[in-house]
């Protein structure tokens, strides 16, 4: 199964979950009279359209590289990670600012109602189905090397914080009695924090990538190190290294003996090279220049 097809199953997988939590979530939040669910079904509601954003450019950028793109086609799915990542943003702000709403009217004397005991099974069922989900497909998309599908699971994983926040809020309005029912509108901040901060990791990582930032510090040392096990090979240096959607792109120098033969130069690197893909992927972007030993 090619690698585009499998995400786009991984994906079309959790829209299920989303689409059945989101309708569960409403008709909740409505009948419990509870804003913290609500807004926990319009994050739900978020992740189905993020599930149509994945789907979407996971296709384009298997596209295989072309005149306009002869690198391909892969910062397309860093784009869509980047899309999720604002996704959850504004989303995280609409709650927040719905949930400073009602708290604004509670303190100006307007009453709370007490949610209903439908919201707070709501909130269980969610948590246990979007953990499952986000394990599901974080796990596929470490093995996809797919950050798209990877962003789309910590969606996935927000939305399960979100509703352990609605949980602590219903359960508290519930459990607490009427002067309590202040907790709703509070787990709903909490909860938009939370999405806060996974949409600032998925921006900040996206960003890096399509800004051209080179690979983590681990990975080109392991480069550096498997450059170095050639014996013919010396003094890598002028290492650059960047992503390409899932893919990378890894550009250095070498020095070798002069003396050799172009012949033999040129099977060196090419050994290299495969070394380089074997351990990185077949995908991955690879250029070698030689300069002679002084």
């Amino acid at each position: 199964m090619d690698r585009e097809r499998k995400i786009t199953q991984v994906t079309l997988a959790g829209s299920v979950v989303n689409i059945a939590l989101t309708a569960f979530k409403f008709v909740a939040g409505i009948l419990g009279q509870s804003a913290a669910m609500t807004a926990d079904a319009i994050h739900s509601l978020s992740d189905l359209l993020t599930d149509i954003v994945v789907i979407v450019f996971v296709k384009i950028s298997g596209k295989p590289a072309d005149r306009d793109h002869e690198y391909g086609h892969g910062k397309f799915e860093t784009l869509a990670t980047a899309f999720v990542g604002v996704a959850l943003l504004l989303v995280a702000g609409g709650i927040i600012y719905n949930a400073v709403q009602a708290l604004a009217g509670a303190i100006g004397g307007a009453e709370i109602p007490r949610p209903g005991m439908i919201a707070l099974w709501a909130a269980i069922v969610s948590i246990v189905l979007k953990e499952i989900t986000y394990q599901f497909t974080v796990r596929e998309g470490k093995k996809l090397q797919s950050l798209a599908l990877e962003a789309n699971a910590w969606h996935h994983r927000s939305d399960s914080l979100s509703s352990v926040g609605t949980l602590v809020g219903i359960g508290g309005a519930i459990l607490l009695g009427d002067r309590w029912t202040i907790l709703d509108p509070i787990a709903s901040i909490v909860v938009g924090i939370f999405i806060i901060r996974t949409a600032w990791k998925l921006l900040s990582q996206s960003f890096g990538d399509l800004m051209e930032a080179s690979l983590p510090e681990d990975v080109e040392k392991e480069i550096l190190r498997i450059i170095s096990s050639f014996p013919d090979v010396s003094d890598p240096h002028n290492l650059r290294t960047r992503r390409i959607g899932s893919r990378y792109a890894i550009e250095f120098h070498i020095r070798m003996d002069g003396n050799v033969p172009l012949v033999q130069a040129h099977s060196r690197t090419s050994s290299l090279e495969k070394a380089l893909k074997e351990r990185f992927g077949p995908g991955t972007h690879v250029v070698i220049h030689i300069e002679p030993t002084k």
